[in-house]
């Protein structure tokens, strides 16, 4: 019989929580297609507009904002190509889109299709060597591109919380610039809504004064395919599906109403314990860092909880381990029953270094050796002092292992 492994891998998914297993049970065999105009249909219309309310409540938003989706990546698609077409419709010398190099795939990769494909011209914001936005030269950099050229920037994007190192970022500062000059940002709110460090701001997206926001519903223990681009309702976006305009002519496509609503259950559950939860999660994460710290080679990446625990996500340890392969510790790891990560899991299997530690200066062979360890709602003492023993001698053999294989 196969030993459960231990599961520290929540920043790529996180368990179905309960609460959306009996949500979908009862509500699956009951909704209709929210948009037909029989009774089952307005039974399903209601419990739909009930949860967007619900949702918007724990989101700062208000409902018609919310715009549900299938996930974090359709929703940062829709954000960044709705908001430079519709941009560049307006006045065409808007080509210029902002952004930082530790973004989410889904992000970067949708900057890099319209740079490739509709004229987009890409200009990257900095980080310091934390991970974290450098926002007065940031903002530097916005007003010089204005003074250049004045309407040649589309939009901006920044990430709230980074998906590999935790580190929490300057989003309303930004905001607030960027709107000097009429420039929407977009914010992609995925890894930090409902896991946000005690002593920083809440996911608020009244708050935040951003343009557009993503959330998705797995990774706080919803269903996997759903997922909310919050849209200001003085925001312009263009479609990028086109067909039957259920979500405000600017989402097409059958909603899913069971999935809604238990979205929006695990939504409201996950808001109101997560003071609580981001204490106990903080100080899990930090008894292993206390475990790894002090091995040779290892270095933490991101802000140091230690000194600046707001800065970063109470879920989160990132490390990397020089003279070592961060896929030889998934392994070591996983076979000690431990399922962890080398990075975002959107670019699983690619053996290539991590962008985001690339962009925070690190160099390739540096950035080879990263692992990440996320915890959630399932994981116990129990699991963290298994692998707080564990993971030094595992070090150890990845970095002899990595040596020998350079001696080849």
């Amino acid at each position: 019989m196969t030993t459960p492994s231990r599961y520290f891998d929540h920043a790529a998914t996180t368990p179905v929580r309960e609460t959306a297993v009996r949500v979908l049970t009862e509500k699956m065999p009951q909704l209709a297609n929210p948009s037909s105009l029989h009774g089952a249909g307005r039974r399903a219309r209601l419990e739909v507009d009930s949860a967007r309310a619900r949702l918007a409540a724990s989101l700062g938003a208000d409902p018609s904002e919310v715009i549900f989706t299938s996930g974090g990546t359709e929703s940062d698609n829709l954000a960044l190509k709705g908001l430079y077409w519709s941009r560049r419709a307006q006045d065409p010398r808007r080509r210029r889109v902002l952004l930082t190099g530790i973004e989410h795939p889904a992000v970067l990769d949708t900057a890099e299709w319209l740079e490739a494909h509709e004229g987009a011209e890409l200009v990257i914001l900095p980080v310091d060597d934390e991970g974290v936005l450098e926002l007065d030269a940031a903002v530097h950099q916005l007003q010089d591109l204005q003074a250049e050229e004045a309407e040649s920037v589309a939009l901006a994007s920044l990430m709230w919380a980074n998906s590999e190192t935790g580190a929490v970022q300057p989003v309303a500062a930004l905001a607030r610039a960027c709107a000097e000059f009429g420039i929407p940002l977009h914010t992609d709110a995925v890894q930090a809504f409902g896991g946000e460090p005690v002593g920083a701001e809440p996911v608020d997206f009244a708050a935040s004064g951003a343009a557009t926001l993503a959330v998705s519903a797995h990774k706080i223990g919803g269903p996997v395919g759903l997922g909310a681009l919050l849209v200001r309702r003085d925001v312009p976006l263009t479609p990028v599906l086109h067909g039957g305009g259920q979500e405000r002519d600017i989402r097409s496509g059958t909603l899913d109403a069971p999935g809604i609503c238990a979205f929006t259950a695990v939504a409201e559950e996950v808001v109101a314990h997560r003071g609580h939860e981001s204490v106990r999660l903080a100080a899990l994460r930090d008894r292993l860092l206390a475990a790894v710290v002090d091995v040779e080679g290892v270095t933490l990446r991101g802000p140091d909880p230690r000194t600046a625990g707001h800065r970063r996500l109470p879920n989160n340890l990132h490390i990397t381990v020089d003279g070592a392969e961060g896929d030889s510790l998934l392994f070591m790891l996983d076979m000690a029953g431990f399922d962890t990560s080398t990075g975002s899991a959107c670019t699983a299997g690619v053996p290539r270094p991590s962008r985001v530690l690339l962009a925070m200066g690190l160099d390739e062979d540096s950035a080879r050796g990263a692992q990440r360890f996320t915890l959630g709602h399932t994981t116990t003492d129990e699991d963290v002092d298994a692998l707080a023993e564990a993971l030094p001698g595992i070090i150890v053999r990845a970095r002899a292992a990595g040596m020998a294989a350079g001696r080849r």
